[in-house]
């Protein structure tokens, strides 16, 4: 043996785990057990913002629930400190109810519910929710959830439940009929860790938010103090009912067609582009067939991926009819307008509402934007050196008529509110002014950044709606303040008018000896004649406001912003001359 050493038989551990060792480690996980250990993907990190988002998900099912049923909701939320950062929450509505068969799955089994699987508007999507709420009250009080139910016909009752996170199943419990007459379904659970604090972000400033999406709505909330809020409902319509739709095609991808494809129980492509697309007409089947390789009387299941290229490539030339207006319904301009004068009272209020457009994956979707003004509109953000209000511009964010409050900074309708240039528009200063913006994105599909649901996915097609909805709105406010200036101007002109017409009577009344008040009525005559005159050509500018284009914005925009330098140039104290003596010349 090479330098007398004996050799040594080389151990398994030498060469790392064989994948027969890696075999026997591998697990497969339930969906409960990913979120306990992910919690913050469910949008529950930080005391105060998870606080909020269980409120916000209790809510909005109750919404979901009374509008499916056709009732006009009343919901009363109670938020009651047990210890510190200890609290129980309370939530009842009077809605339909859950039976005894499905409140285990609705509230205890994550990714099951009525949601998911339908392309419809809803406020919730994913089938999360709730049972990420079960679950959290379980990981940090290991206490159950607390649940009555019923239908206002029969008995109710009660349970408690929570769930198996191992098994992602629900554990009902100490089910009993009750005799009492019960509608709708209240849910109390406990959570520790988390903390009520009054803020832009606390449940009052949610469900304030909530009441202005959904005038519709009664909402009472009682805080940690007792103190007791109601907004109370400015409409009793209730919203339609969206309908589930298909995709559209303007915007599905290859991926998404040929998955569509395997499972179809249609037999030829042709047939499965029309039934399972929405807006897709003979037409359009026609003008697909004469541009692909290949004959759409072939069995869908055996659709390539070339072939699935193919299709998507002739889609996105093919002039389509837009989404179908019953798949979407907005929250409308006139209850928008009601709704948010009820709590903002602005001075100048402008909704715009864009028809519906659809983004990639072929979901339609449209926007809805409100600017508000003067009043009350905007956040007051304490007093200056003189004592007058200070205000601070407010963005409130929707959707599908839920409010977002956290995440901002990464949310496309905020991203597209930054990307305006307010000052083309006579807004000087954005960030400190009284202004209230209202943004609004209705889908059968929200492209959420998270299952936390608190920011939009900046897609291309949404930024775009977005962007020229808000100057729209944009071009409506500019005239309001542009005419509010010239109203402002005249008051200030006609003031000076008057003060001097009442000098000059004085002197002219000194030196020709005739009546002060005569003279004085005279000069004010002129004024008034003066400023009718002026009155009219204002008019006239008003009327050529009212019809100025976006470059015709632009235009004036670049000319204020000239005189503005010009008149700050002027203002900019003159250098002396040095004029340097030397040699005594």
């Amino acid at each position: 043996m090479p330098d007398g050493k004996e050799s040594e038989k080389p151990l398994a551990s030498d060469f790392g785990m064989t994948a027969e060792d890696l075999a026997k480690e591998f697990k497969e996980h339930s969906v409960a057990e990913f979120f306990k250990k992910n919690r913050q993907m469910l949008g529950l990190t930080g005391k105060i913002k998870t606080l909020c988002v269980i409120v916000h998900e209790l809510v909005t099912n109750s919404l979901d629930a009374c509008e499916e049923a056709k009732i006009l909701p009343e919901i009363e939320i109670k938020v009651s400190e047990l210890g510190e950062e200890y609290y129980e929450i309370y939530v009842r509505d009077n809605g339909p109810g859950l039976t005894q068969d499905t409140v285990g799955k609705a509230l205890g089994q994550l990714l099951a519910g009525t949601k998911f699987h339908r392309l419809i508007q809803q406020r919730g999507q994913q089938g999360i929710g709730a049972s990420g709420i079960t679950l959290l009250s379980l990981v940090t009080t290991g206490k159950t959830v607390q649940v009555i139910s019923g239908t206002g016909k029969g008995k109710a009752f009660k349970c408690d439940l929570t769930i198996d996170p191992k098994k992602n199943e629900p554990k009902v419990m100490n089910l009993e009929e009750i005799d009492k007459a019960f509608k709708g379904l209240a849910i109390k659970a406990k959570f520790k860790d988390v903390k009520y604090q009054k803020s832009d972000q606390s449940p009052l400033e949610y469900l304030r938010r909530t009441a202005i999406a959904n005038p519709h709505a009664k909402i009472s909330f009682t805080e940690p103090d007792g103190t007791t809020t109601i907004f109370e409902r400015s409409s009793k319509d209730i919203p339609k009912r969206p309908i589930p739709i298909q995709p559209h095609p303007k915007g599905v991808t290859v991926d998404e067609l040929a998955t569509m494809a395997k499972y179809t129980k249609s037999r030829k492509v042709s047939s499965f582009l029309k039934e399972e697309f929405d807006r897709m007409g003979d037409k359009a089947i026609e003008e697909i067939a004469k541009a692909v390789d290949f004959d759409l009387n072939t069995d869908p299941k055996k659709l390539s991926w070339e072939q699935a290229e193919e299709i998507v490539k002739q889609f996105k030339k093919i002039q389509f009819i837009a989404p179908r207006l019953d798949a979407l319904i907005p929250i409308g301009e006139d209850r928008i307008k009601k709704s948010i004068r009820s709590i903002v009272e602005p001075e100048f209020l402008e909704v715009v509402e864009r028809k519906p457009a659809v983004y990639k994956g072929g979901f339609p979707f449209c926007v809805e934007v409100g600017i508000a003004f003067g009043g009350n509109a905007g956040k007051l953000a304490g007093k200056d050196e003189e004592g007058k209000d200070v205000w601070k511009s407010e963005i409130m964010r929707f959707a599908n008529r839920t409010p977002l409050l956290f995440d901002a900074g990464g949310c496309a309708l905020t991203q597209a509110v930054q990307s305006i240039d307010w000052k083309r528009y006579a807004i000087k200063d954005f960030e400190n002014s009284p202004l209230t913006i209202f943004l609004h994105i209705l889908s059968v599909h929200i492209p959420y950044t998270g299952a936390g649901k608190q920011a939009v996915s900046n897609e291309e097609e949404i930024m775009e709606e977005l962007r020229l909805a808000l100057m729209d709105a944009g071009r409506k406010i500019y005239r309001f303040i542009g005419h509010q200036r010239k109203e402002a101007e005249k008051e200030a002109k006609k003031k000076m008018y008057y003060k001097y017409a009442s000098e000059v009577a004085v002197a002219i009344a000194e030196l020709t000896g005739k009546s002060k008040k005569e003279i004085e009525e005279k000069l004010h005559a002129m004024v008034l004649k003066h400023l009718k005159l002026e009155e009219k050509k204002e008019k006239e500018e008003a009327e050529k406001l009212n019809n100025l284009t976006e470059e015709e914005i632009e235009k004036e925009y670049e000319k204020r912003k000239a005189k503005e330098k010009k008149e700050a140039e002027k203002a900019k104290p003159k250098k002396k001359k040095i004029i340097e003596v030397e040699n005594g010349e």
